[in-house]
């Protein structure tokens, strides 16, 4: 067992050799062919929905770890098989870009084929059986069962042919948000809620930015390759613009769901988070440079290390503030009815 590699993978996307990948554990060797350091921002779409549940008085923790290790499993499923995908379909050959993401294990070499989709079936069936377990909590109601449905349709097809359909911002947009915190909270409380799904949204905008700075940075590339992401049909210019109001929308989000008291005062924290965005958002009013910036870490990647920054700063306390607004509302419901 290799706790080193495990925490190592767990905090960034590392490069092995083949000889380091050989003397690697299978825990250790999944973890890194599922970029598991990605897959906390499913940890908190999860954690969200528990908490949206929680406030409402219907949080229970056995079908909220199965959701969480659900939701993590299916994310890290579609990792795997978006390897698979792209390498079976060239664009990791000759793409520079995916050497910074940390090691390919297909395009590698560290893995056949067959094994590679040997780790993406096991992982997949292991989500599976905590959807299904959540669709016998729930009563075998039909709405999770198209929710378990549409989170198997993103899996499968996300990488190919949405992203290259200009719909995998949306794809983003629409798992990270309404289904798995909106999906989520319906199946810890039985029940459905628009202002969980608008209130999933300030979150969730926060990671597209992140995804649309890396397909900015990438747009040249995958024009040529003809990979029709977002950015690359709408042009760049307007992709930058379009990152920047997905900044500024949350907090208008925020400040109506604190009008309409679905959320506490306490939630105007993510104001807190206002000198981020005013020190990052000139990076976005200007092309990507020609060459790196003195100190610039990441390049060619350049957008989306400053998406990721804003976001952290936002989410962190977005979290908080939800965090806290669920303690008024459960201990001192009278003061905030």
């Amino acid at each position: 067992m290799n706790f080193a590699m495990w925490k190592k993978a767990l905090t960034v996307i590392p490069n092995v050799s083949k000889q380091e990948w050989d003397g690697l554990d299978v825990i250790s060797k999944w973890l890194i062919s599922t970029r598991a350091a990605v897959l906390v921002m499913t940890f908190i779409s999860a954690a969200l929905a528990g908490l949206f549940a929680w406030r409402a008085g219907s949080f229970s923790f056995v079908p909220w770890i199965a959701l969480a290790l659900g939701l993590i499993l299916a994310h890290a499923s579609n990792n795997i098989f978006n390897d698979y995908t792209d390498y079976v379909r060239g664009v990791d050959k000759d793409n520079y870009y995916r050497t910074l993401y940390g090691t390919q294990p297909v395009a590698d070499g560290l893995m056949t084929k067959r094994q590679h989709l040997t780790y993406f079936a096991v992982t997949g069936l292991i989500a599976l059986v905590f959807g299904l377990y959540l669709i016998w909590y729930t009563g075998f109601s039909a709405t999770t069962w198209i929710l378990l449905g549409l989170g198997a349709f993103f899996v499968l097809f996300y990488t190919w042919p949405l992203k290259g359909m200009a719909m995998g911002e949306l794809a983003v947009l629409i798992v990270w948000g309404p289904l798995m915190i909106g999906g989520g909270y319906y199946v810890l409380t039985g029940k459905w809620d628009w202002n969980v799904t608008i209130a999933s949204l300030p979150y969730v905008l926060g990671v597209t930015t992140v995804i649309f700075g890396k397909h900015i940075d990438k747009i040249i590339l995958d024009t040529k390759k003809g990979i029709h992401t977002l950015p690359v049909v709408i042009g760049e210019k307007a992709a930058r613009y379009s990152v920047l109001a997905m900044m500024i929308v949350p907090y208008l989000l925020t400040a109506y769901l604190i009008a309409t008291k679905f959320f506490t005062p306490f939630m105007a924290i993510v104001l807190l988070a206002i000198p981020a965005f005013l020190k990052i958002y000139p990076v976005f009013l200007k092309p990507k440079p020609e060459t790196a910036p003195e100190g610039q870490l990441g390049w060619p990647l350049f957008f989306v290390g400053y998406a990721f920054f804003n976001n952290r700063k936002f989410g962190s306390l977005f979290m908080l503030g939800l965090l806290v607004d669920a303690v008024l509302r459960i201990f001192l419901p009278a003061f905030w009815r």
